[in-house]
């Protein structure tokens, strides 16, 4: 991406980082990375569970809730051949102006990244098709997080990422918590917790034919990450699963999670 605006001196930068409020700690510059609210060794750890396992090289990926770009700078360093980072609430929120944010951290990587402002629940067929769909730290923000993931699934080619806080995960049984107000964390945009078993029943009724799950590398079971294919899914998309992912649609799965 080229930009024929002038480079900003390092105290510039700084002054300029020092502006917005940032949840993802971004590397700009030697010495200057962004003060976020997630710090380097959580994203390193974050970016190794959620796309070391997969081949991006060539592929198209959308990145939905975006945030500061993260994972959509991750995805484009591990070869995807076009990325889509698309927000809206946070991008448009006035404290945090998270597209301003964005914008510095695209700018200053000089990454090819298009960016999107859409909501998830505007999502339709028109965006388009992508092989891989990061959908992570949303699901439970969203009042009706299962019409967003149908339209999710429209626009899913091969694999759609998720990555959600859960809840009830001693039960076998399909299950979300609805958390009304601000009970969870104090604060008013959580909505949700489903277990691994609702995750996979809805991944199933989407249209998915395989579905892996894998506990938050540094949470634990309090958040799970997905890894759900379509039919038309490439054999070279997936390099290797390791030991922290399971293949939750065999016999058993479920019951192998329950927490004690």
């Amino acid at each position: 991406m080229s930009s024929s605006a002038p480079r900003l001196s390092d105290a510039e930068l700084l002054a300029r980082m020092q502006s917005f409020h940032w949840w993802h700690s971004i590397a700009l510059r030697p010495g200057l990375t962004t003060f976020g609210g997630k710090t380097e060794l959580i994203l390193a750890q974050e970016e190794q569970a959620l796309l070391a396992p997969f081949n991006l090289v060539g592929r198209s990926v959308i990145d939905v809730g975006a945030w500061n770009g993260f994972f959509s700078f991750a995805a484009k360093r591990r070869g995807a051949a076009r990325v889509l980072a698309t927000d809206s609430y946070i991008w448009n929120h006035p404290v945090w102006r998270g597209r301003e944010a964005f914008e510095l951290a695209r700018g200053e990587l000089g990454l090819d990244i298009e960016a999107l402002m859409v909501d998830p629940p505007d999502i339709t067929e028109a965006l388009g098709q992508f092989d891989v769909v990061m959908f992570l730290g949303v699901f439970y923000h969203l009042y009706d997080p299962i019409d967003v993931m149908t339209r999710l699934r429209s626009i899913t080619r091969q694999m759609l990422l998720v990555e959600t806080h859960s809840d009830l995960t001693g039960d076998a049984r399909p299950g979300m918590v609805f958390y009304p107000g601000a009970i969870l964390n104090q604060d008013a945009t959580n909505w949700w917790g489903p277990n691994p078993a609702a995750m996979l029943h809805l991944f199933l009724q989407l249209g998915f034919t395989r579905i892996f799950y894998r506990d938050h590398p540094t949470l634990g079971r309090t958040r799970g990450i997905y890894a759900a294919f379509t039919p038309e899914v490439e054999d070279d998309l997936v390099l290797r699963f390791d030991e922290h992912w399971q293949d939750l649609d065999v016999p058993g799965a479920i019951e192998g999670l329950l927490s004690p």
